[in-house]
């Protein structure tokens, strides 16, 4: 038997590494995108995407109405942080004409784009560098026709029963009475996605509806299929009952934090004080993890590393700083009693001001980011 070469074995050699590599390099890519997603359709295309796609494009969407929430200033640009950092090319979507049928702000285009301005100061300011994700405004995007191609194309296969399940997407419940203009809404969404030839969409699970209608469609039409993932949504400051997990889809989104209940939410303007105020008017059962806001907050926001230690500051009387030597054991002492409420509050009011710190600021100092603020707070909230 002959014996390879050397020279031949060597670059046999490194051939194998570098597949070796590229394998972990779309393991590592995966994990990160596991590490935000509470759902992904599917796991295996994803794989598929990442092996065949160096830079595949995301996209996340919104309506622009209302002062940026947490949910919003801290949650989606955290994931998109990650998303970029493997790589990934994101398109900000902002909805402008789905404000207005959504009835946003009155219908009032100008302050809906004006609220779109506004936003994407927001996501600037959280540490989102513009110039590596792509600004596209719906309005823009429709001036095409061949988006309303699309559109009718996409329509003829869904039957109006399916498109009336879906307005849950717009944060209407099922059954509602609805205007005409917003059984468009399910439709032009799914449009919306081709039209920017997006891989993966990037949303709330909340808008699952709309990205499976988007599948469906790709199937049928023989299309390029996006692949869902579907973020978790950031519990509102009422939380939700603990028998409540593993609920419908519907149930869940009820529960989340929204910009148009101020009550019910943290917004990225809030003082410290005023942060520290709602976090201590908050749900947050004794003993209990399960629906409680603080733990979402943990998990979602605050928590990178839940291998690291914590400190609980308490007052002397109350035995002191309470040193933890990660977060399991924190919801295991909480579980126990032995980390009160009050204390748990103090914690994630600190460290939540340690992320709306940089955004408040940067609104205190760019001139057309606080005159957009200033704006769009005047605003009367419609829906």
């Amino acid at each position: 038997m002959h014996s390879l070469p050397k020279r031949l074995i060597e670059k046999l050699y490194k051939l194998i590494c570098i597949f070796d590599n590229d394998d972990m390099e779309v393991d590592e890519k995966i994990a990160a995108i596991k590490s935000f997603a509470a759902e992904i359709v599917t796991e295996e295309e994803l794989r598929n995407l990442f092996e065949t796609n160096e830079h595949p494009v995301a996209y996340d969407g919104f309506e622009p109405s209302g002062l940026a929430g947490i949910h919003f200033g801290l949650l989606r640009a955290k994931n998109l942080k990650k998303m970029l950092s493997i790589g990934i090319k994101f398109k900000l979507y902002i909805a402008d004409y789905f404000a207005m049928i959504n009835n946003k702000l009155g219908g009032d285009l100008e302050r809906i784009r004006n609220a779109g301005r506004y936003f994407v100061h927001v996501w600037k300011a959280a540490g989102i560098d513009l110039s590596k994700v792509e600004v596209v405004w719906n309005s823009e995007l429709m001036d095409d026709f061949s988006y309303w191609d699309r559109y009718i194309k996409i329509g003829r296969l869904f039957s109006i029963e399916r498109v009336k399940r879906a307005i849950t997407i717009m944060g209407r419940k099922e059954g509602e009475n609805i205007s005409a203009a917003q059984l468009f809404y399910p439709i032009m969404q799914a449009t919306d996605i081709f039209q920017m030839d997006i891989d993966i969409c990037q949303l709330g699970i909340d808008q699952r509806k709309a990205n499976i209608i988007a599948r469906e469609a790709a199937q049928k039409m023989n299309w390029k299929v996006p692949v869902i993932v579907s973020h978790p949504l950031l519990l509102g400051l009422k939380g939700m009952p603990p028998d409540l997990k593993g609920a419908s889809e519907d149930v869940l989104i009820s529960y989340k934090m929204s910009k148009s209940d101020p009550k019910n939410a943290i917004f990225v303007h809030d003082t410290y004080d005023e942060i520290k105020e709602k976090i201590n008017s908050a749900y947050c059962p004794e003993k209990i993890v399960d629906g409680n806001p603080m733990f979402d907050y943990l998990e979602k926001l605050i928590i990178e590393d839940r291998t690291k230690p914590i400190l609980i500051k308490r007052p002397k009387k109350f035995g002191g700083d309470l040193e933890l030597e990660n977060y399991d054991q924190l919801i295991a002492f909480y579980r126990e009693g032995k980390v009160h409420p009050a204390d748990l509050k103090n914690f994630v009011a600190e460290e939540l001001d340690k992320q709306v710190r940089p955004i408040r600021e940067y609104f205190e100092k760019n001139k057309e980011a606080k005159m957009l603020y200033e704006e769009v707070k005047s605003y009367s909230i419609t829906r």
